[in-house]
């Protein structure tokens, strides 16, 4: 049977699963959920996730159009995670688009 993939409903759903997919390394969900014009390889993907780091928390602190009938939006948002350096907090502003009905992400303003 063919695993059926949930769509995110909004830009900050997307952003949640990305976040997990972040916590969890999963690779595909990242990759498929990143628009093509902005995705990198795969191979500088897997180097960027780092298993010496661990991502703690997702704060979402607002968001600006990204809804169920909007084309794009975008998700301020901060990271925290543990690693090698202590905790760290990454702040930014993701860009989000939706096409053929899927919420991707573009890119962010760290």
């Amino acid at each position: 049977m063919l695993r059926q993939e949930r769509r995110a409903a909004t830009a900050a759903a997307l952003m949640r699963s990305r976040y997990t997919a972040f916590t969890v390394r999963d690779v595909d969900h990242l990759l498929r959920t990143w628009h093509p014009r902005t995705r990198p390889g795969r191979a500088a993907l897997l180097d960027s996730l780092s298993d010496e780091v661990r991502w703690l928390r997702l704060d979402v602190h607002s968001t600006s159009a990204g809804g169920p009938f909007d084309d794009a939006g975008t998700v301020e948002f901060t990271a925290l995670s543990k690693g090698p350096r202590g905790r760290e907090a990454q702040r930014e502003l993701s860009r989000f688009v939706r096409e053929g009905g899927h919420w991707l992400y573009v890119d962010g303003d760290v």
